[in-house]
């Protein structure tokens, strides 16, 4: 069994490549629970239906060019592609590849208390499928 000391992780949106700037990244997946209960079922009968996913994103901002601000900025209310991987290497069977289009919702600039590090904090939501890969890249 191998494990992971989760470290190193990629995160690319659209060809910006923002992984020296990311605090905490975490992925989820996940499909509606339907109920499927009829007449004289004893128990509750579910059904999977419409898949979800999003990555929740908190990032070290940056107000440089090609940094964190300029490259969120540019792509709130849009939908943009998202690659993911547990790892900042080559994608294999032990370090997957999630690629998507996903959608930034918000992406507020400033954000924190007094002395704090500056963060930025977003959610992107999915806005298509979200397929795992293990060929090497």
């Amino acid at each position: 069994m191998a494990t992971l000391v989760y470290r190193n992780a990629m995160l690319q949106l659209g060809t910006v490549n923002l992984s020296a700037y990311v605090q905490s990244l975490a992925l989820s997946y996940e499909a509606e629970s339907l109920d499927e209960t009829a007449m004289g079922d004893d128990s509750r009968v579910r059904k999977g239906g419409l898949k979800t996913w999003g990555v929740d994103v908190t990032f070290q901002q940056d107000f440089a060019s090609g940094a964190v601000d300029a490259t969120l900025h540019g792509i709130v209310g849009c939908q943009t592609c998202m690659e993911v991987r547990p790892q900042h290497i080559c994608s294999t069977t032990i370090n997957p590849r999630f690629q998507g289009t996903v959608m930034v919702q918000s992406a507020p600039p400033v954000a924190g208390g007094v002395g704090d590090l500056l963060m930025a904090t977003i959610r992107l939501e999915s806005a298509g499928d979200l397929s795992r890969n293990t060929a090497a890249t």
